[in-house]
């Protein structure tokens, strides 16, 4: 048995009882039992059977490891299963999402060739795939083929990948690493770090707060030095489920939490000088996307709570950073972020509703 686990997948569980079987299932259908693989399920205070469900994991299954504490929300779930870790990557799936065996195996196939050559990349970044809660992909997920009764529904999945955006098949360096359309951007489904840029970089989620994925996904980039993509439709990310953190309505009702999220981002972001070029550059992408998606939410909801949200958003921009405010406005979403009078009211909203009707997404 390996000493040294290649991966640990951390899967954060808070009343998961419903859909946590699929998640480990498909993870544990991976394990060749020969210690390479490591899974800890973080029961995060959980009220229902999440808890029992996942000691049985445990019990069947050595890859698998529990640990049982009082709630502190998605990124305290994290940060506790971060910090018991023992693979030399690390992966978080969150307990209502899948992985594809076949694909970890073959990216598993990769770490080892890189341990065994000493040429370990910081960062491992594979395809996401969006699955929407109902549809017929849904079902191939949870079931197998479709049965007769999701016939004539809306295959209700999307993949994310980055064929000509990263060093494909090959370890390289940001400075391989091209312009990202709007559409793309590295979510934590898509990242697995080299678990000691993640102790170097220092990141601490903050507890109690939803959208702490974002900061998962950039505060550890500007510790990152190699990189390398793996065309594998590794992650399968269900949307569309009733109260998912992702839903327009509890966005929504959430907006201070995403926002409380993009200060901490703006807090993260290096300076010119400081990180690699073409790293800055997609660092003020992903905080843009950030920030269209409070200002799209806070005028498709237009409560006066929201719009202030919205108003202070931009004003700390301006003011802490005047520096990123420049680049974001220049880029074509923060200009129609911040277009003046009834176009920027609802240009925004209205180029949301496209999208979400294309992608089938929350």
């Amino acid at each position: 048995m390996s000493a040294t686990p290649l991966i640990t997948f951390v899967v954060p569980a808070y009343n998961a009882e419903d859909c946590l079987s699929r998640c480990l299932s498909s993870l544990v259908a991976a394990d060749d039992g020969g210690g390479a693989l490591e899974i800890i399920v973080v029961d995060d205070g959980a009220t229902d059977g999440t808890a029992r469900l996942a000691d049985s994991y445990a019990r069947a299954h050595t890859a698998v490891r529990v640990i049982h504490q009082k709630n502190k929300g998605h990124g305290g779930a994290i940060n506790t299963g971060i910090a018991a870790a023992r693979g030399t990557w690390l992966k978080v799936c969150d307990a209502d999402d899948a992985i594809d065996p076949g694909a970890l195996r073959a990216l598993m196939s990769s770490l080892r060739a890189w341990r065994r050559s000493g040429t370990e990349p910081d960062l491992v970044v594979t395809n996401f795939v969006y699955v929407r809660e109902g549809t017929a992909s849904w079902h191939r997920l949870n079931h197998g083929p479709a049965r007769q009764s999701c016939r004539g529904v809306r295959l209700g999945r999307h993949a994310v990948r980055f064929r000509t955006r990263l060093p494909r098949g090959r370890i390289g360096g940001w400075e391989d690493v091209g312009r990202f359309r709007p559409d793309q951007y590295l979510m934590m489904h898509s990242l697995a770090y080299r678990r000691e840029v993640l102790a170097r970089s220092g990141m601490q989620l903050p507890e109690h707060c939803f959208y702490v994925d974002n900061l998962f996904a950039f505060e550890p980039l500007r510790h990152v030095r190699t990189l390398t993509y793996l065309d594998l439709d590794l992650y399968y990310y269900t949307v569309g489920r009733a109260g998912q953190s992702v839903a327009d309505d509890v966005i929504v009702k959430r907006l201070d939490q995403h926002d409380r999220v993009n200060a901490l981002m703006l807090e993260a972001m290096p300076h010119e000088g400081e990180v690699p070029a073409a790293l800055l550059r997609y660092l003020v992408h992903i905080y843009t996307m950030s920030a269209v998606v409070i200002t799209t939410m806070a005028l498709r909801s237009g409560t006066p709570r929201n719009l202030v949200i919205k108003r202070q958003l931009w004003e700390r921009l301006d003011t802490t950073r005047p520096d990123v405010s420049r680049r974001v406005r220049a880029s074509v979403m923060g200009r129609l972020m911040t277009l003046p009078g009834r176009p920027g009211n609802w240009l925004p909203v209205a180029g949301y509703q496209v999208v979400r009707r294309v992608l089938a997404l929350n």
